[in-house]
């Protein structure tokens, strides 16, 4: 038994490197977004919130050197945005998100690595108008951190998965004035801070 786990043990550790400088690593991954909301003003009130949501996704690491990557991380989604007065519609972002990496065994069978990095966040194609009609800053900025494990299958082929936490917001901005809620037309509403957890788990290879 002791030599069988040794024999394990030593071929985590020896196996040839995967990811080297110069190769590109592609993943498709399934990711559950889970927001952290945070809201100020009339939105926390309106006891505001966002869905969680499950969507694919696709990343593209470019190794600078064995141990050092930059990941391109893309995918969207389609949340549902409520409150304490019912849903108050739908909107799309897309948040694109670059991290720098660094890949803790590159020849093992499990290779760790954490990252971090900015995330821009484009809103689009809302509906925020179930109750009043709203609008939302189109554009947001933030940083993003990372930790994953990449799990070689073969020499071509691995497992991922992977924690990102981003830091995602917008303000949001009542269109019409809503005398029942003492809302007046352009006042705004406060600050929506999504934030969310993002858990993936994909397959992926290498260029």
């Amino acid at each position: 038994m002791k030599k069988i786990v040794l024999a394990t043990l030593l071929g985590l550790a020896a196996t040839t490197a995967f990811a080297a400088q110069g190769d590109i690593l592609v993943r498709a991954r399934a990711i559950h977004i889970s927001p952290d909301v945070k809201t100020d003003k009339a939105l926390s009130a309106l006891k505001v919130d966002v869905d969680s949501q499950t969507v694919p996704e696709l990343d593209f690491t470019y190794m600078i050197t064995d141990n050092i990557g930059a990941e391109l991380i893309l995918g969207t989604a389609r949340h549902e945005v409520t409150s304490s007065l019912g849903s108050l519609g739908k909107v799309n972002h897309l948040p694109p998100t670059l991290t720098l990496q660094y890949h803790f065994a590159p020849e093992a069978t499990i290779r760790p690595y954490v990252g971090a990095g900015i995330n821009y966040t484009r809103f689009y194609n809302d509906d925020l108008d179930k109750i009043t009609p709203l609008s939302v800053d189109k554009n947001s900025w933030g940083y993003a951190l990372q930790l994953g494990a990449d799990v070689a299958v073969n020499k071509d082929w691995f497992v991922n998965v992977d924690v990102k936490k981003l830091m995602i917001k917008t303000d949001v901005t009542s269109v019409n004035a809503v005398p029942a809620l003492g809302v007046t037309a352009g006042q705004n509403l406060g600050t929506l801070k999504i934030n969310p957890w993002v858990f993936g788990v994909g397959v992926g290879t290498k260029f």
